[in-house]
Formats: structure tokens, sequence, C-alpha cells
């Protein structure tokens, strides 16, 4: 019987520690604002293909 994966997860930690650099958690607020907007874009974008299929 095959078996069929219908989703699979990856989680991804990124940090700059090979080129000696500590992990940054400091955004200005229009930073943060496109990338949310990113963020936004790319679920819909996802959303859109799941529905037409």
């Amino acid at each position: 019987m095959p078996v069929i994966i219908d989703e699979v997860v990856i989680t991804v930690e990124v940090t700059n520690r090979d080129s000696g650099g500590a992990p940054s958690g400091t955004f200005s607020p229009e930073e943060k604002q496109v990338i949310v907007s990113e963020c936004v874009e790319r679920v819909l974008e996802i959303l859109k293909q799941k529905a037409e299929r």
C-alpha cells in the first residue's frame, strides 16, 4: 500500500553566528511592516493556489 504525504513542515532558525555577529532581534517599525506585508502576501498566494486545486 503506498504512503501519501499531504504536507511537509520545515522549520528554520536563521542566525549570523558564522560571520561572528550576534542574532539581531531589533527592527524598526517600517522594517516590521515590510516583513509582515511580505508574509501576508505569501500566505494569500499559497491559499489561492490551494483553492485552485
